[in-house]
């Protein structure tokens, strides 16, 4: 009886939280410039991490299943904390600031953004600069909360207070549209955090895919932290172009049109003045012909700037000639290579990993330009062969047979199996065909998508989330684009400029259910030394959304987008799925030690801290869903149902 009372006075032989650890901020969306996505904080472990419990929640209020004027919410933010506070954006562009250890609102500033015409209002983050001095950094906007909207302005406000900085361009903020030629409604605007790099704030912004060939520029423009001033500019063109440049840009002349844009999240090498962009293809999607002319030169790469010029230093191209919309979006990670070698990490929607020398680009592990299929399109071309990264192994099944093809209900089978013999489908790189469906496996939404991946910078392990839905893609001549009804313009693009609209969509079955077998979502943990693959899991279950109720007890994974955050006691943490659990995973064996169920499924990426030594770690991830794909999971009628705008922090119990 004595031996049990003191198990009891001693916590009944749970694991005591552990206060004499290390503490630690997170002060950019990536946990540091690198993009790492990894803590020192060993508070919570593999052996008490089932004890977590909800420690507050915050609602920002701002969520909507769609408007007039925009479409439905997301939630993809992922908070900073530094100096003792959090911040962070909403899909409205509010900043929000936070007590991060009680949920309290400490401040909020509205910009008064425009919706009008937005695809689905996103925001995933927002910087943080002070000055050198702590005397200067006393003084109002010492301290500076950076961020950029839906309607392409970019502003800062004081980190103590929200209240706008006026000496930052004009009363306070900058017009991103300028020197950007005409532009139409909601075809520009910015989703991903501003990156801070010593005293200048970069942007980039997204441009709305497959509309034209004359898109708006994908500039990407550095500005004064302090007063919003242009300092340069990267025109995304080719040696054998004069790019238009930040003295060109005050004179008043446009950026170059239609070249490739980067809409991720960027990120940096602070100490050897290094900028890394995630590029997406030159415009439009899925048709190039001799219309892009010598655009495709930075498309769908990986691109080096040097941080105080904007002059590039080298770039990597992961597909050639983009017909696919394989752009890159995830944010580039850097690493140490076997120790010793400093790399970056490009995680592709093709389920490729190019690891590259950092400063260098060149491969740390053989590229093999391989034979592709060729296009056989008129007015079209393709390259006739692509890379493929030897090591590691693509994350993503690069082909399919009919045996992949697969049917939840009966006579789904047979109707996939039917559309797959109709279709045009030659492996991975199938270019898209002319008046007859194409099978995309991977899909155009990854692979990896946004979310990236996240490394254990002490054991060199790599986390990465990809999603496995196929898609079908098929060009119609604009002469016989007027004769579609409604139903088949769903998905459409326009592709202005040349003789092609695009059709894209799912190859689900007759249910809406994917024609290929599950997992339809997957975790794989990857060895960065050697290169192989360590473990992979499904990713999420289908819960509610499985109409035979089969959900909690078959792992089929989910559609997925978000990122991963990795801890030194060998936990990954991630959300990500439609099922809306946030789990915890063992990184060695990618065992399932924890999950809870969220207020919405959380398609963002986590974030952990610890304030001081009394207190204790949180780990905290926005529960807001993701419009499109709620739309895609329920459809129109029930798309509020997995929408949401909790922030959620979690902590060991007292």
């Amino acid at each position: 009886m004595a031996a049990c009372l003191g198990l009891l006075l001693l916590g009944c032989g749970t694991e005591h939280t552990n206060f004499s650890g290390p503490i630690s901020d997170w002060p950019t969306i990536g946990g540091n410039p690198e993009a790492q996505r990894f803590s020192i904080l060993n508070q919570i472990t593999p052996d008490n991490v089932g004890d977590l419990e909800v420690a507050w929640t915050y609602h920002t209020g701002d969520v909507s299943a769609g408007t007039d004027i925009h479409g439905a919410t997301t939630f993809e933010a992922t908070p900073i904390v530094v100096n003792d506070t959090m911040y962070f954006c909403t899909g409205y562009n509010r900043v929000i600031a936070l007590d991060p250890e009680t949920g309290q609102e400490r401040w909020t500033y509205d910009p008064q953004v425009d919706l009008t015409g937005v695809y689905t209002p996103t925001c995933r983050g927002v910087a943080f600069w002070q000055e050198r001095t702590t005397a200067a950094q006393a003084k109002a906007c010492g301290k500076r909360i950076v961020s950029a909207t839906l309607d392409a302005r970019l502003f800062t406000v004081d980190a103590e207070s929200g209240e706008p900085c006026g000496e930052f361009g004009e009363a306070g903020f900058v017009d991103l549209k300028a020197n950007l030629g005409d532009l139409r409604l909601a075809e520009y605007y910015v989703t991903s955090a501003p990156l801070v790099i010593n005293d200048l704030v970069v942007t980039n912004a997204f441009v709305k895919d497959g509309q034209r060939v004359d898109s708006p520029p994908g500039v990407i423009r550095a500005f004064d932290i302090r007063t919003g001033e242009l300092r340069w500019a990267f025109d995304p063109v080719p040696p054998s172009m004069d790019g238009v440049t930040a003295e060109d840009a005050l004179a008043g002349k446009n950026f170059t049109r239609g070249t490739a844009a980067s809409w991720g999240n960027m990120s940096a090498d602070v100490e050897n003045g290094l900028i890394f962009l995630p590029m997406g293809g030159a415009q439009p999607d899925h048709y190039g012909g001799t219309e892009r002319g010598q655009k495709d030169y930075f498309g769908t790469s990986v691109v080096t700037l040097d941080a105080d010029t904007g002059m590039p230093v080298w770039h990597f191209q992961a597909v050639h000639h983009d017909i696919w919309d394989y752009d890159i979006a995830a944010q580039p990670v850097l690493f140490e290579h076997r120790g010793s070698r400093s790399g970056v990490i490009t995680a592709t929607k093709t389920g490729h990993i190019f690891l590259l020398d950092r400063t260098t680009g060149a491969p740390l592990f053989p590229v093999e330009e391989r034979p592709v299929p060729k296009t056989f399109v008129e007015g079209e071309y393709t390259s006739p062969t692509q890379p493929f990264p030897t090591l590691p192994k693509p994350i993503h099944p690069q082909t399919l047979t009919e045996d992949d093809i697969w049917g939840l209900y009966p006579g789904d089978r047979e109707a996939c199996l039917q559309h797959f013999r109709e279709m045009d489908y030659r492996g991975i790189f199938t270019p898209p065909a002319f008046n007859k469906a194409t099978l995309q496996w991977p899909g155009l939404g990854g692979g990896v998508n946004w979310g990236s991946v996240s490394v254990n910078v002490r054991e060199r392990i790599m986390i990465a989330n990809t999603m496995r839905v196929p898609y079908t893609i098929k060009l119609i001549p604009r002469e016989n684009a007027v004769e579609l009804d409604g139903t088949d313009l769903v998905g459409a693009n326009a592709q202005e400029g040349t003789p092609y609209v695009v059709i894209r969509g799912g190859f689900v079955s007759p249910n809406n259910t994917p024609c290929t077998a599950p997992p339809w979502g997957v975790l794989t943990a990857v060895d960065l030394d050697t290169g192989e693959t360590l473990w992979e899991e499904p990713l999420g279950n289908l819960e509610e959304l499985s109409p035979l109720g089969l959900g909690r007890v078959l792992d089929w994974g989910t559609p997925n987008t978000g990122g991963s955050l990795q801890t030194d006691t060998g936990l990954v943490f991630i959300g990500a799925t439609l099922d809306g659990y946030f789990r915890a995973f063992d990184v060695h064996t990618g065992e399932t030690l924890w999950e809870e169920k969220l207020p919405a499924p959380a398609q963002a990426s986590p974030m952990t801290y610890r304030l001081n030594k009394d207190s204790k770690q949180y780990v905290v991830i926005a529960a807001g869903g993701h419009g499109p794909l709620a739309y895609a999971a329920k459809g129109p009628d029930k798309l509020g149902e997995l929408l949401g705008d909790a922030l959620v922090a979690f902590r060991l119990p007292d």
